[in-house]
């Protein structure tokens, strides 16, 4: 590792707290523009993970830098917590644009997922007078403490922390990737269905039940969706149950899976949805969008922050929607990712270690294996990544085995034809026996 990197990184892990790190590779970046990452050795990267899933239109696209220099030039702040300001204004009626649902619409902004999730958390128990959570085995939803009441995911997150939210039931995520042979979608998902519906016979009292928050694609467990037959049938049960139905578009929302938000690939409309991430290019921003009446079920002030949709971030939201639409990038993230995918297919053709391949746009899981059990598949894909990492490219894991495979909607044709041949590199020389052990010391990842 070169000098520099390995000396900011000894500082960061001498300062910063462990718990807010999992890093994968030693990477401190310099300057960033469109997909490319510098870092401060002057080593450039193609990030094909968008940061994280924030930098949908790229790292400082033209457009949101122009926009957030205006606003910063008329100011940076004024008290939008007891005044009004424009952006947010603004900002408030494209989002309720975008989000599904013809019905009347508000929005809570806050910084992160993380506590946008709370803001739903307490709007649906508000609204419906219930204080009962369903979520799922699987789900990550944030790092506040309403979040990771209702995440499920690692164990670490609650470790040590508790008591968390009560009231809370993780229950089975019907994974699509657990569909067998014999089954037809609709026979899968009427099994799943009843699998779930079990619950309240026996334990849950639907009438006690305020919200049920779903991923529509689980990210962190390996980028998998469920049947859409099975969210008509999860949309129907809380229809008749009076219960509300919470879409977690934290890392799928804004373009990523070729349409605003992944809910709506299910014909589902949510009653709210949690959105952060990519909504600002990066500044911190995050909104619950949904029924007025349940958004103003919370009472004043109940979720009142400071510098909630401060104005330099909406000024950044705002152009992040443009920039979206007037590029294109719904369609762009549904071309690159049928490109992405055709070539992971390619691959797979000369590989044995590809089990499946599942896309929704630029949301793309690949599931490595190995038949011959010679190589646990959480040292397969790290192998792949920091191979990848050599080679100059980022590229992460999810799920213990998948491929996390998610640039930003404004990669060019070249720029992803370079990646996918150095992907395809890499599986070439893992076949001929060409990575080494000795990477699995290197890469770390959560």
């Amino acid at each position: 590792m070169n000098k520099t990197n390995q000396l900011l990184i000894d500082l960061d892990e001498e300062y910063i707290a462990k718990c807010t790190r999992a890093p994968y590779f030693p990477i401190v970046a310099k300057r960033a523009k469109g997909v490319i990452v510098e870092d401060v050795e002057g080593r450039e990267y193609i990030d094909l993970i968008s940061s994280a899933c924030v930098l949908n239109t790229g790292y400082n696209h033209d457009e949101v830098v122009k926009s957030v220099k205006e606003q910063i030039d008329k100011y940076i702040h004024f008290a939008n917590d007891y005044f009004y300001t424009e952006p947010q204004i603004q900002l408030s009626k494209e989002l309720v644009e975008i989000t599904p649902g013809e019905f009347k619409k508000k929005v809570i902004f806050g910084f992160s997922g993380s506590d946008s999730i709370d803001s739903a958390i307490k709007a649906a128990r508000a609204y419906t007078g219930r204080s009962k959570i369903i979520s799922f085995i699987g789900s990550y939803h944030g790092s506040t403490y309403g979040a990771i009441s209702i995440s499920a995911i690692d164990l670490n997150m609650k470790r040590k922390i508790g008591p968390l939210l009560p009231e809370v039931f993780h229950l089975k995520y019907p994974l699509s990737t657990e569909m067998k042979d014999f089954e037809s979608e609709e026979d899968f998902s009427k099994r799943k269905f009843l699998e779930f519906e079990e619950n309240f016979k026996y334990y849950i009292p639907a009438e006690e039940v305020a919200a049920v928050f779903i991923e529509p694609i689980i990210g962190d467990l390996g980028l998998i969706a469920p049947p859409k037959i099975f969210m008509k049938l999860l949309r129907k049960f809380c229809d008749e149950n009076g219960i509300l139905l919470v879409a977690d578009e934290i890392q799928q929302g804004f373009g990523r899976t070729g349409k605003w938000f992944s809910i709506e690939h299910f014909e589902v409309v949510p009653d709210l949805v949690v959105m952060g991430k990519a909504m600002a290019s990066g500044f911190p921003m995050s909104a619950v969008v949904g029924r007025e009446e349940v958004i103003d079920s919370i009472a004043m002030p109940g979720q009142l922050f400071t510098l909630q949709g401060n104005a330099v971030t909406a000024a950044a939201a705002l152009s992040t929607i443009k920039v979206i639409r007037e590029e294109n990038l719904l369609k762009r993230a549904t071309d690159v990712g049928s490109y992405i995918v055709k070539r992971f297919n390619d691959i797979a053709k000369n590989t044995s270690i590809i089990k499946d391949i599942r896309g929704w746009g630029l949301t793309i899981g690949v599931e490595l294996f190995d038949e011959k059990k010679i190589i646990p598949s959480v040292n397969l894909v790290k192998k792949i990544c920091y191979r990848c990492f050599e080679k100059g490219l980022i590229l992460i894991y999810l799920g213990g085995n998948t491929l996390r495979v998610q640039p930003p909607l404004i990669i060019s044709d070249l720029e992803i034809k370079e990646a996918m041949d150095k992907i395809e590199e890499v599986f070439r020389e893992y076949e001929q026996g060409e990575i080494p052990d000795s990477i699995l010391n290197e890469i770390k990842g959560w």
